[in-house]
């Protein structure tokens, strides 16, 4: 039985934690997650999902600040003795000392076909950039950002409809059968990890709040592809009599006139006019009210004219 200690913070991970420890090949000795961070409208003090399935199930949880910066914990988990790292979306970067503790390697799940897109935000940026496919990769960690070499990967398609929230969905589910394969192949010697090509690399770079603004003079397909990548994750938006309308659903759609122009409403949605082609609102949230049918909100502003 192979001896893991699972890093990982968010939801996307906790189906491949949930797997890891389920399995008869597997013993998940510990999880390290982000400490407790105020969240929600009353920002009460929450914990993670790893963690919440952590406790549920008496599994020990380290929760450092900062892991390269705590021997105390390092010692701790060197205590355990542990075959493997894996991390998946833990949010930290890891020391070599960090790397150093497990029997084998430090493995990690990433959400793109590398060398393509390393960093932070992988997901978001495929759809941002109207990708046809991405992926997910297992990868022995090394200090370089998502630079060491490959074990396992899979090519996951994108729809002109998948949002971001659908991707991770997708991602979260094909994870958890691929690190299991991978730490069993490696201690097993029938899986031999391949460098990355340094051709075709690109990063993906934290998201900018300007970056969240729909400019209507950019192509309705562009305007698309960013409410999708970044759908309720803040979500694209655009100012209307000076409120923020976040835009959570759109469509491309024929037509012409100047950019930003309103041309119809329809039941379908809000028509509006791109740098090239036309973009249908169908659904919004405007400020300080919840989601609607785009053409409910606006034939609400008409009817108080």
């Amino acid at each position: 039985m192979l001896k893991v200690v699972f890093f990982g913070t968010p939801d996307i991970g906790l189906k491949s934690l949930e797997y890891l420890y389920n399995s008869p090949d597997i013993d998940v000795l510990a999880v390290v997650t982000q400490p407790d961070k105020p969240a929600g409208r009353g920002n009460k003090i929450q914990m993670s999902p790893i963690k919440q399935f952590a406790i549920k199930n008496d599994i020990p949880v380290f929760q450092p600040k900062s892991i390269r910066k705590e021997p105390d914990i390092q010692a701790e988990l060197k205590k355990l003795e542990p075959d493997f790292f894996v991390t998946f979306a833990f949010g930290q970067i890891l020391s070599q000392e960090v790397l150093d503790i497990p029997k084998y390697e430090t493995i990690n799940l990433h959400a793109s076909l590398l060398p393509k897109y390393r960093g932070a935000n992988p997901i978001q940026r495929a759809i941002i950039n109207g990708d046809k496919e991405t992926g997910i990769c297992t990868m022995i960690t090394e200090l370089g950002l998502d630079c060491g070499d490959v074990c396992q990967r899979l090519v996951i398609p994108i729809s002109d409809t998948m949002n971001c929230e659908e991707l991770y969905e997708e991602i979260s589910n094909k994870s958890p059968e691929m690190i299991k394969n991978t730490l069993l192949g490696l201690a097993g010697n029938t899986i031999t990890p391949v460098p990355q090509c340094e051709d075709g690399v690109c990063m993906a770079n934290k998201l900018q709040k300007e970056e969240t603004e729909i400019v209507f003079s950019k192509s309705a397909q562009e305007i698309h592809n960013l409410v999708r990548g970044i759908y309720k994750s803040p979500s694209a938006y655009f100012k209307y009599n000076d409120k923020i309308i976040k835009v959570l659903e759109t469509k491309v759609c024929e037509g012409c006139g100047n950019c930003g122009e309103f041309l119809e409403v329809t039941k379908e949605g809000i028509k509006v006019a791109c740098g090239k082609d036309c973009i249908m609102l169908i659904k919004v949230k405007p400020e300080g009210k919840g989601e609607m049918f785009a053409r409910d909100w606006f034939n609400g502003l008409r009817n108080k004219q």
